[in-house]
């Protein structure tokens, strides 16, 4: 069925007041789902992200036999399968837009006696899936995928897992945590040890919810890398998980209180996990007003209520050492900057052009649309600030998205910010990650009567 694009403009409608909560954190809800289905019997998560892209992986997991279903008050129940009890799918697993589904779920299925055919959206059919063919042919299992751009191996593919599966140790080629959690995944059903070698540190939810269902991980650091050792074939215990606010949600409302005058904003619940909360020093150290309230723990992950003021932004130079921390939370610290006093430069964004669309490209040009002066690299950007000034707006014209739900999600928050309003091509992708955005920041930014 061809897609219809949803255009929608963005105006400036006055402070953001009052408490939210975000949705749940996305990469926590994946992982709850898959690793409920490799326990043995019943484990319950609260506060789970009923976005599109969590929800293909919770069908892609009933498709292999997992029974997975949900409470009218939002509590999900998933009765596992235990460790190697996957079943042969009846039709192939569609991962929609989700990366995470599909890196998460390859690592999965590589070590069951199964073959599985993995497709996806136009979106994510471009992107690159030779980052964890790689590792997982290293343990047996067999890949037949599509040729993509450059000479990329792409969706659909066809994978069939080995059983047994060989544990390797294997260094990761570039900071990626989906890859990370790939191999660990696939190692749960591999006899012996497998070992990741992980040079820079990336989000460490895999590791912290592996340990809560009962795998044996050993970290360890030698010569400044990480060295995650998972013993396989583990019985997994279930478990009660209550997932906390999403921090790449919480951003773009970080941002806008920020950003517009008179704002001051409480957003409850945030996941402040430290490989996932670099956003939060980095409007710090640009003069952002955030205050952390009752920090605490909840199912082993750090989380506190902040407080977000409206403040006037310096520009900085990012250091490219946070990029694994905020990774995706790039696009709306470009909106961030563009209203900064100043220049801010940012290096090491790689990633980024691989992500649901090239978000370094993307994102230069929606800036320029909007009347930002923007200079783009290899592997950043380079944004000079209005000082404080609203953005311009867009005019006539539309923001292309190129199917991406956190552009579109930042340019709604630079249209909070901007004189004239901001109108994106399509909000329909918001769906896959934030399905309340709209309704929410409407709620804290009330039209002036």
């Amino acid at each position: 069925m061809p897609h219809t694009p949803s255009p929608q403009t963005f105006r400036p409608a006055g402070p953001l007041r009052g408490s939210i909560a975000v949705p749940g954190d996305k990469s926590i809800s994946h992982r709850s789902l898959i690793l409920g289905a490799m326990a043995v019997g019943e484990t319950r998560v609260s506060g789970l992200l009923e976005g599109e892209d969590v929800l293909a992986t919770a069908a892609a997991l009933r498709a292999m036999g997992t029974d997975i279903t949900r409470e009218d008050d939002g509590t999900w129940h998933v009765h596992g399968v235990g460790v190697g009890g996957l079943l042969q799918p009846a039709s192939a697993i569609d991962c929609g837009n989700s990366g995470t589904s599909a890196r998460l779920l390859m690592g999965l299925v590589a070590s069951h006696g199964i073959t599985v055919s993995f497709t996806g959206d136009a979106s994510l059919s471009k992107r690159p899936m030779g980052r964890v063919i790689d590792p997982l042919s290293l343990m047996g299992a067999s890949f037949t995928a599509s040729p993509g751009a450059n000479g990329t191996q792409c969706f659909p593919l066809m994978l069939e897992g080995a059983h047994p599966a060989v544990p390797i140790s294997y260094r990761l080629p570039m900071p990626s945590a989906q890859v990370k959690s790939a191999v660990l995944l696939a190692g749960l059903n591999t006899p012996g040890i497998t070992t990741v070698i992980e040079p820079v540190p990336t989000r460490d939810h895999s590791e912290r919810m592996l340990r809560g269902f009962g795998a044996q991980l050993d970290i360890t650091e030698e010569d400044g890398a990480r060295i995650i050792r998972l013993t396989g074939q583990p019985e997994l215990q279930p478990q009660d998980l209550t997932v906390p606010g999403d921090p790449s949600s919480a951003a773009f409302f970080m941002v806008a209180a920020t950003l517009v005058e008179g704002s001051d904003l409480t957003i409850r619940n945030v996941g402040m996990n430290p490989t996932r909360a670099g956003l939060v020093g980095v409007l710090r150290a640009m003069g952002a007003d955030i205050e952390e309230l009752e920090p605490r723990e909840v199912g082993g992950e750090p989380v506190a209520d902040l407080r977000v003021r409206h403040a006037a932004l310096k520009g900085i130079e990012v250091d490219p050492a946070v990029v694994p921390s905020m990774v995706d939370e790039f696009p709306v610290l470009f909106v961030a900057a563009a209203l900064a006093e100043g220049t801010t430069l940012t290096r090491g964004l790689d990633e980024l052009r691989v992500k649901e669309s090239d978000r370094l490209a993307t994102m230069a040009a929606a800036l320029e649309a909007v009347g930002v002066r923007v200079e783009e690299s290899e592997d950043g950007l380079t944004i000079h600030g209005t000082g404080g000034e609203p953005l311009r707006g867009t005019a006539n014209a539309r923001i292309k998205t190129h199917l991406d739900h956190r552009i579109a999600m930042s340019m709604a928050v630079a249209g909070r910010a901007s004189r004239d309003g901001v109108e994106v091509d399509d909000v329909s992708p918001i769906a896959t990650s934030f399905p309340r955005f709209e309704s929410m920041l409407s709620a804290v930014t009330p039209r002036p009567a």
